[in-house]
């Protein structure tokens, strides 16, 4: 795939204007002309590698702040928010949304956080923004790929690997002799209701017997997060959360981030995930990771020079709620539905808990996405204890999941199921399985007719 064109012309401005430079004396000391600045920060070129490195070298910049600084999240972010129901009757296209970002980022910065304010205080008047909102937008900041997290745990999986082929042998010595943890692993009329426990009066990581070898091996690499404790600590300064329930939120993700990247080492993974047309049973198997431990990380393969495919993630219940959502860099509006829309083949994955569900979709937009379920079920506990169930779904452009191992026999240029993003923001008129009318769109009632749909109402 051809590499996404990065533009930051924010970024820049704001690094030149904080040195206290005219365009022109910058433009010189990086060896460009002053117009071709000015292009770049107004967003009209993107920024070129050669620049990028000059402003790395001449301003000791560090360009992994491109990502982290984009108004909003960035254009995707932005256009996923307008994608809201209360903006449905307003015509905002690409070009106008990155004049926008170039000339106003202060103000798509403004607007982006009081839309996620307002979203997040729906529930509660007055509230303030809603903690796992505010870890999500800082989360897709980075776009889900935190490059010190996966250099810190790349060395902490080779030093494993020497010691011991078996990685829960490996970590259980490491904690052992660097740590002095023991692990113990206790019946679950001991642990009742957790799953793991952390006993620093007995120098011990318990951990219920109700975990399968996946969560187990995750529960040690979490513990083992302590060894990245100084980029952890960077990252949520850099957040600046103002709620500490929103900030041991941030860490807690970061912790998770680096298990799983210890389990499943960014180059060794990326490696096998192209030589097997990222076959998601065999890597699941041969990285003794869980189905949704590999979907996670699938979304964080954005390393420079390196990258995966940009994949989303999705993990929702039977009543079409959301309770995980990634959007790494796909760029996919289909993240961002308040509930998923029905006719996505992903709810027939709970009746058939032990197959792949594939499918191909097309949205209003007419862009094409490929999309891979799988049910999914927690460790449990007693027989006859409620067992949770949620269905994960993996995400692509259909222009890149050609090769995938799971889209084999699928006829890309054919029939695409028509969905949206959910019936508030769905303006298909022709839907069968439509519950509600959209947003802003005047309900109508003609009791001479009937359609698909007991919703009629106006289309443009």
């Amino acid at each position: 795939m051809a590499e996404r064109k990065l533009f930051a012309g924010h970024a820049v401005r704001r690094l030149r204007r904080g040195l206290a430079l005219t365009q022109a004396a910058m433009a010189e000391s990086l060896g460009v002309s002053a117009s071709y600045l000015n292009l770049v920060e107004r967003n009209q070129r993107p920024l070129s590698a050669t620049l990028m490195l000059a402003l790395a070298e001449t301003f000791d910049f560090d360009p992994r702040t491109l990502s982290a600084g984009e108004p909003g999240g960035g254009e995707e972010a932005m256009r996923r928010r307008l994608a809201d129901p209360l903006f449905a009757d307003i015509d905002i296209d690409r070009s106008e949304l990155q004049e926008w970002l170039a000339g106003a980022p202060g103000g798509a910065e403004a607007f982006a956080r009081a839309f996620d304010r307002l979203g997040g205080a729906a529930a509660l008047p007055g509230a303030g923004e809603d903690p796992g909102t505010a870890v999500r937008r800082e989360v897709e900041r980075w776009r889900n790929h935190f490059a010190d997290l996966d250099a810190a745990a790349e060395t902490l999986a080779d030093e494993l690997r020497i010691a011991s082929s078996d990685l829960f042998g490996a970590m259980t010595e490491r904690l052992r002799v660097k740590h002095q943890l023991a692990i113990r692993v206790l019946p679950i009329e001991v642990l009742v209701g957790v799953r793991t426990r952390l006993d620093l009066h007995a120098r011990q990581l318990q951990l219920s017997e109700a975990l399968d070898p996946p969560s187990r091996v995750f529960a040690l690499a979490r513990q083992l997060g302590g060894e990245a404790r100084a980029e952890i600590d960077a990252l949520v300064r850099g957040a600046g959360f103002a709620d500490r329930v929103a900030e041991r939120l941030y860490r807690r993700h970061l912790t998770g981030y680096f298990a799983a990247a210890g389990m499943m080492p960014y180059a060794r993974f990326l490696r096998a995930c192209e030589a097997t047309g990222y076959d998601l049973e065999l890597l699941r198997r041969r990285f003794g990771a869980s189905a949704e431990q590999v979907a996670h990380r699938l979304t964080t393969l954005q390393r420079v020079g390196a990258r995966g495919l940009p994949f989303f993630m999705l993990r929702t219940d039977r009543a079409g709620q959301v309770s995980k959502r990634f959007a790494g860099a796909s760029g996919s509006p289909l993240v961002e539905s308040a509930v998923p829309c029905p006719l996505l083949d992903a709810y027939a994955a709970f009746a058939r808990p032990d197959e792949r569900i594939v499918q191909l979709v097309e949205l209003e937009d007419g862009s094409r996405w490929f999309t891979s379920s799988r049910c999914v079920a927690p460790p449990g506990g007693w027989a006859g204890a409620v067992r949770a169930r949620f269905v994960v779904t993996l995400g692509l452009a259909a222009s890149a999941a050609k090769g995938l191992t799971a889209a084999r026999g699928l006829d890309f240029g054919g029939e695409a199921v028509p969905v949206g993003l959910g019936c508030r923001a769905c303006t298909r008129a022709d839907c069968p399985q439509r519950s509600a009318p959209p947003a802003g769109r005047a309900m109508l009632v003609n009791e001479r007719e009937a359609g698909a749909s007991p919703f009629g109402f106006a289309v443009d």
